[in-house]
C-alpha cells in the first residue's frame, strides 16, 4: 500500500510538474520549478506516509470511543498537526495558505490541527529577499523599485503567505503601501496545488473517512484569483461601490485603500498607505478615542450588509485584514467616543451569493435566533446539508450544541466560556466522520461562509472579551 502511494505521488507530481513547466514562458521560472519539484514531492509523500502510519499504529487494537482510544487519537492528531505544519513552512506559498485555511476552521477539523496552525501560520510567513523583489519589479514594470518610486523601503512592513508589503513614496510625495508577490509563486503554485491534492487523496485512500478534498478544491479555485493583484484591486472598488449604492447608511464607515493603477500589475499592488490600528488591537483602538464595542458592532453590520444585501462577500476577514481609524472629518462622538471607520484590506478572495442562497441563509439565521427547529431543517436542506445532517450543520454554523440551538431561552445562542467550548470539542471529535461528509456535500460558497463566520467570531470575541477584562 505504501509503495503504491509513493509511486502514485511521484507519478502524479511529475505529471503536474511537467504541465507547469510546459505552460511557463519564463525559462528562469521553469528552472525553478524543476529544481523545487523533486524535494517537494518527497516531502509530501514522506509526510503523508508518516501521518497515515502514525494513525494506523497508534489506534491499532484499541476500541473506538474508549478513553485509551481517545487519548491515542489526541496525541496522533498533535503529532500529525506538527508534521503538517512543518511541511507547510518548508514548502511555503500555497501550503501556508492551506495551513491558514485550516487554522480558521474551528470545530470543523480536529482542534489539535486548528490550534497548531493558528499559533504559527500568521506569524512565520516567508520573506522574499530584496533582490527577489527587484526581480519582480524588473519583470513586471521594467524598472527597479528605486526608479519607480522616489523612496522605497527594502525592509518589508509585513509578510504573508503570498506576498509582502513595503512602504514607499511616489514621485509626487504620496506615501503608499506596495504589495509584492513572492517571486515565481504563480509558476510553482500550479505544482503546489497538484501535490497538495495528492497528499489529501493519498490520506483519503488509506482512511476513507478522511475526506478533505473539498479544501483542496477550494484552494485550487481561489489561489489563481488571490495571485492576481489586479483582480484584488477590482474587488476593492466593487466592494466600496456596493456600499455606496446598496448600503448608503453605513457606506461612510467602510473604506478600502485607494489603488494606484499606473503603479500596479498582477503581481505588484500599490495602494494608499493607511495610518490605522489593527482591528483586534484594543489598547491601540482606545488610544485613538474609539470604543472597541463600537468597532465590533461595525464589523458585524458591515459583513451582514455584504452577505445578505450585496451578495459579494470578503471571505478572508481575519484580524490582519481589517484596520480601524476614527471617521475622517467627523467631530461627532458617541458618548464621548469617536465614530469608527473600518478599513478593509486584502480583497483577493471574494464570493458571490445569489439571491436564493441569500434568502435561504437569512431564513436559516432567523430560524436559529428563534430556535425554530422546523425552519432550521427546511433551510439547511435548501443550502445543501441534507435532512440527515441539518442538526450538525446548525451546530457547526453557530458553534453551539444542538440542544442549545433549539433551546427557547433568549440567550440560547450565547456561548459560554468553558462548558460549551469543551462540549463542542467533544462533539467535533465524536462526529468527525459526519462533519467530513457535511463539508463534502455543502456548496463551496457555504463553506467559505463558515470560514468567514469563524474569522468574524474570533475578531468580535477579541474586541468584546478583552474590553470587559
Amino acid at each position: 500500500m505504501w509503495r503504491r502511494a509513493a509511486t502514485a505521488a511521484l507519478s502524479l507530481g511529475a505529471g503536474a510538474g511537467a504541465v507547469a513547466v510546459a505552460n511557463s514562458d519564463d525559462p528562469a521560472a521553469t528552472l525553478k520549478v524543476c529544481a523545487h519539484l523533486p524535494p517537494r514531492l518527497l516531502r509530501d509523500s514522506a509526510t503523508a506516509a508518516t501521518i497515515a502510519f502514525d494513525y494506523k499504529w497508534s489506534l491499532w487494537g484499541l476500541e473506538p470511543g474508549t478513553p485509551a482510544w481517545q487519548s491515542a487519537k489526541h496525541h496522533a492528531h498533535l503529532r500529525s498537526a506538527n508534521r503538517l505544519q512543518e511541511l507547510c513552512f518548508r514548502n511555503g506559498g500555497i501550503y501556508i495558505k492551506l495551513g491558514q485555511h485550516i487554522a480558521q476552521l474551528e470545530y470543523v477539523v480536529p482542534e489539535e490541527y486548528v490550534q497548531t496552525m493558528r499559533e504559527s501560520m500568521l506569524k512565520r510567513c516567508p520573506v522574499s529577499s530584496y533582490e527577489q523583489v527587484r526581480g519582480v519589479f524588473a519583470k513586471d514594470l521594467g524598472e527597479s523599485p528605486e526608479t519607480v518610486f522616489a523612496e522605497f523601503d527594502p525592509v518589508p512592513l509585513a509578510s504573508a503567505s503570498l506576498a509582502q508589503v513595503h512602504a514607499a513614496r511616489t514621485h509626487d510625495g504620496q506615501k503608499v503601501a506596495v504589495k509584492v508577490q513572492h517571486d515565481h509563486l504563480a509558476d510553482t503554485g500550479v505544482v503546489d496545488i497538484a501535490t497538495v491534492d495528492l497528499l489529501v487523496n493519498a490520506l483519503h485512500y488509506i482512511f476513507p473517512t478522511f475526506d478533505y478534498r473539498w479544501l483542496v478544491d477550494e484552494v485550487r479555485e481561489s489561489a489563481p484569483k488571490e495571485l492576481d493583484f489586479l483582480n484584488e484591486a477590482k474587488n476593492s472598488v466593487k466592494c466600496l461601490d456596493n456600499f455606496r449604492r446598496l448600503s448608503p447608511q453605513v457606506a461612510g464607515s467602510i473604506y478600502a485603500p485607494k489603488v494606484y493603477w499606473n503603479l500596479s500589475t498582477s503581481r505588484i499592488l500599490t495602494m494608499e498607505f493607511m495610518d490605522a490600528k489593527e482591528v483586534t488591537d484594543v489598547n491601540g483602538i482606545k488610544s485613538i478615542g474609539v470604543h472597541p464595542v463600537d468597532v465590533s458592532n461595525l464589523v458585524s453590520k458591515a459583513f451582514a450588509e455584504m452577505i445578505f444585501k450585496h451578495g459579494f462577500v470578503h471571505c478572508d476577514p481575519h484580524a490582519a485584514n481589517m484596520m480601524v481609524r476614527p471617521m475622517p472629518h467627523d467631530s461627532r462622538k458617541l458618548f464621548g467616543w469617536k465614530r469608527p471607520q473600518l478599513v478593509l484590506l486584502d480583497h483577493g478572495l471574494y464570493k458571490e451569493l445569489d439571491y436564493n442562497t441569500r434568502i435561504s441563509y437569512a431564513s436559516l439565521w432567523k430560524a436559529l435566533v428563534f430556535a425554530d427547529a422546523k425552519a432550521i431543517k427546511e433551510n439547511s436542506v435548501k443550502l445543501g446539508a441534507g435532512e440527515d445532517l441539518h442538526a450538525l450543520f446548525a451546530g457547526v454554523l453557530t458553534m453551539r450544541p444542538w440542544k442549545r440551538v433549539i433551546d427557547p431561552s433568549p440567550d440560547h445562542l450565547v456561548l459560554g466560556k468553558n462548558t460549551d467550548y469543551s462540549e463542542l470539542q467533544n462533539y467535533a471529535s465524536l462526529y468527525f466522520t459526519e462533519i467530513s461528509e457535511l463539508l463534502r456535500r455543502l456548496p463551496r460558497v457555504i463553506l467559505l461562509m463558515l470560514k468567514t463566520n469563524d474569522c468574524l467570531r474570533a475578531v468580535n470575541h477579541a474586541l468584546v472579551s478583552i474590553w470587559k477584562c
